[in-house]
């Protein structure tokens, strides 16, 4: 499993500008000190944008997940909190990158995870990597997140949607989005790591462009659904962190 990583306030204590006390060179360094505090403050959960659950609103920040157990997951992207995470999901889902890519790794009690390819949990997409957006938001029951690899600014293509409240993921993998519409698809998802008969994204789409539930039988599963394959570019199981 990935090791612990740095806490974001710690990140934040060492985000100090030494550009900041240059502007003013009549400014104490008293007042420097102080000013330069007040603009590395994070950002309390409270002056997040919050979630909007009603399916109608804003349909062009909503990602509609079409499973091949027969069902669509509605999901509100929120720009608010991580705006590069959001947009490089719409760019995938538009680009039909998610389609057929199993649930690779299914944690009861805890998450699913999707958005690799070749369904062993160590590809991505050909698009650079994502610095990181963390923040406060807590990762509970229809959260969706980013899994990456040990590296904080390594997220690329790869999702969570948690089954269960684990906050011990806050402010370590950048929360993006819930779930608004069908969880119970989501708690349908086949467990394993990886599944033996894994459920996977038939079409990923953004719910303004009005794309049409499509027929499981026409969209194949991508993937190697290899035991051994299975990697940990994504958080610990309950207890493992």
């Amino acid at each position: 499993m990935i090791k612990r990583l740095i806490a974001a306030g710690a990140l934040a204590a060492m985000a100090i500008s030494p550009a900041f006390a240059q502007d003013d060179p009549q400014d104490d360094s008293a007042t420097a000190t102080a000013e330069v505090a007040a603009t590395a403050a994070p950002r309390p959960a409270s002056a997040y944008a919050k979630v909007d659950f009603n399916p109608e609103d804003d349909r062009d920040n909503i990602l509609l997940l079409d499973l091949s157990n027969g069902q669509r997951v509605a999901i509100r992207l929120m720009p608010d909190w991580a705006p590069q995470h959001v947009e490089r999901i719409k760019t995938l889902a538009r680009q039909g990158f998610y389609d057929g890519v199993i649930f690779h790794r299914v944690i009861d009690g805890f998450m699913a995870q999707t958005g690799d390819p070749t369904g062993t949990g160590q590809g991505g997409s050909q698009l650079p990597d994502l610095q990181q957006e963390f923040n406060p938001m807590p990762h509970v029951r229809g959260t969706v997140s980013m899994a990456r690899a040990a590296g904080e600014d390594s997220a690329n293509s790869q999702f969570f949607i948690v089954f269960y409240p684990k906050l011990a993921l806050d402010r370590n993998y950048t929360n993006f989005g819930r779930v608004i519409a069908g969880m119970d698809a989501v708690d349908a998802i086949h467990r394993g790591e990886p599944p033996q008969d894994p459920t996977y994204i038939v079409q990923a789409s953004i719910a303004s462009d009005d794309k049409p539930m499509p027929v499981a039988s026409t969209v194949l599963p991508k993937g190697v659904q290899s035991q051994g394959a299975i990697t940990a570019d994504l958080p610990s199981a309950p207890g493992q962190q």
